[in-house]
Parts: structure tokens; sequence; C-alpha cells
């Protein structure tokens, strides 16, 4: 059991555990290393800014912690820190203590009876076909960055993959022939999706510019194993993955509300639509849990009423009865 301040050496073990043992991407990572910075610095404070006794801490210094998120503001009295941010770093914390206790560095868990806030569940905005239509439609020329914009977003919709999965596909991980793709998700879990015949053939145009981009590139830039490239052959950082979806979600006239992650909402949207299992939406999208899927049936829910009404025979309400008129007229 640890004594005395060790809170940057507990931090820096348990964020190389988090790495090795758990296998979290770098993104997430660095999440909870921002969320466990900004705890140890409450702690130091709460015990006047001198040194921090893990064997010491209760639950009452934890719901303190989580009781200083929810109520901090910013300047314009604004709630600084939304539900989901402090449920997150609950987990980091969590997360954290439970390591210092599986491991030995302290006798107890001050965290495992601290509640985070409910997050709500909100529903994903998925485009419509038609939109995604149109934004197809908007990636017009044959040039090199039209052929790479336009296999982008086909991969993206097609597969329902994260900007991080696809910038980080490698050209080996794409099989055309058979029509399937390797995708490297959360925690670098690897799983096959299904590459769509438009998707497949918006990806074999791109073969080519793209080894053209990477024959010209200068050495030492390029990244022979990238599936999508920039034009100087490195390979597309998420930022710029982004930033050209943005841009194509403008021109086809869908204002700010396209995102990569977006496309992957209407992926999913569009087969449970079309009647897909939640088991292999959830396959296909790579979450842990079908619970975390099932946010999707929630967005089907107009369609079904719309379909009930137009299909069951006594779904519609009736019309009132004609209230029949006298003949003769008033006072007849």
């Amino acid at each position: 059991m640890e004594s005395g301040d060790d809170l940057d050496r507990l931090r820096a073990e348990h964020a190389t555990w988090l790495a090795v043992e758990r296998g979290l991407a770098a993104n997430t990572l660095a999440a909870y290393r921002r969320d466990l910075t900004a705890y140890a610095g409450f702690l130091r404070r709460r015990a006047g800014g001198g040194a921090v006794d893990l064997a010491a801490l209760t639950d009452a210094d934890v719901e303190a912690y989580v009781d200083h998120l929810r109520s901090a503001r910013d300047g314009a009295g604004k709630e600084r820190w939304s539900s989901a941010s402090v449920a997150r770093a609950v987990v980091a914390v969590r997360s954290f203590h439970r390591f210092c206790l599986t491991e030995g560095h302290a006798a107890a868990d001050p965290s495992a009876d601290v509640a985070a806030p409910r997050v709500p569940q909100g529903i994903p905005k998925a485009l419509t076909e038609a939109e995604v239509e149109a934004l197809l439609a908007a990636v017009t020329g044959d040039g090199p960055s039209a052929r790479r914009d336009r296999a982008m977003l086909e991969t993206l919709y097609a597969c329902g993959l994260r900007i991080s999965e696809l910038v980080g596909l490698d050209v080996g991980a794409v099989d055309l022939e058979e029509g399937f793709l390797r995708a490297f998700g959360k925690g670098a879990k690897e799983r096959i999706v299904p590459v769509g015949h438009t998707a497949a053939a918006a990806i074999e145009a791109w073969l080519p510019a793209r080894a053209a981009v990477l024959g010209s590139a200068r050495r030492g830039r390029a990244d022979p194993d990238a599936l999508f490239v920039n034009p100087r052959g490195g390979r597309l950082t998420r930022q710029g993955a982004w930033q050209i979806v943005a841009a194509y979600g403008l021109r086809a006239g869908l204002g700010g509300r396209l995102s990569p992650h977006v496309l992957r909402h209407s992926c999913a949207t569009h087969m449970v639509d079309r009647g897909a299992d939640l088991r292999v939406v959830q396959e296909l999208l790579g979450h842990a849990s079908v619970s975390t899927t099932q946010v999707y049936t929630k967005v089907t829910q107009s369609r079904l009423r719309a379909v009930y009404d137009a299909a069951h025979p006594r779904a519609r309400r009736p019309h009132p009865p004609a209230v029949p008129v006298p003949s003769g007229g008033p006072g007849a």
C-alpha cells in the first residue's frame, strides 16, 4: 500500500496499463490522461497544496470532485462540463482507483460507490437516402482528389466506419474481389466489414490515381501502405478527412449538419429501416454491446408509425359521421 503523494507515478503506470493491457486507442488514452490530470489537481488543492495520501481518500473525496465538475460555470454562467463529460471523468477516476486496488497500491477503492450522472441518449441525426444521394453527387470531376473523395464518402456510408478507421485503412486491408475490408476500431479491435458494389467501384477507380500520387511524392513523405493519401502522398489525417467530408456537405446543401459520424449513423439507420437485424448492424459498426446499437431503432419509429397508419385497416381514426340536415331548412 502506497503512502505520500504517488499520484504522478501511479497515473503514469495506469496509462501504461491502459495502453498495453487494455489496448486503448491513442485518443482514448489522451482523454484519460486529461481527466486524471484534472482529478489530481483537484485532490492537491483539496489537500491544501500538500501531498495527497491515496490511502486516506474516501468516497466523499470522489463525490466532491464530481460535484465540483457539475457546478463549474464559465464566464457566461453556463455549465462548463456536460453530463457526458462528467460521466467520462468518473469512468477515468474509477479506472484509476480500480487499478490501484488491483495492483496493491491501495487497500480500498473510494470510487466504487460513486454514481456518474445519467447521460441522455440522443437520437442520431441521420441523413435521408435522398440527402446521401445528393452528397455523393456533389463529388464531380475525375481528377485524383475527386476520385479519392468519392471513394472516401462511399466507404464511410457503405461500411459505417469511424473516421479514425477510414484514415487507418491500408491497401492490404481491402479485398475488392471478395468485397470485404479489415477495420481496426476502438482498442485496436479488428473486424471484417462488407464493402458494397458502389463503394468497391469507387475504391477501384481511386487506386490508379493513388499510385500516381505516390509515384510523384518526395521520398520520405509518402506512405505506401495508406489507402487514402493527401496530395503529397502522406496518410490522410483525421482532421483532413473530416474537413473534406464537411466541405462536401456544404456543397450538397446540407449546411453544417454533415460529419463523418453522421454518415456512420446514416448507414446504420438506413439498414435498420430496411429490416436489418440489430445484431448484424452491431457487428458491422463494431459496437461492444447491442444496447449501443438499439439507439437506431428509435430513429425508425416515425417511419414505423407512417407504415402502420398506411397499412393497418383500423389504424386511422374514422371521420366523424356527417350530421344529417333536416329537409325543409330551419324551422321546418
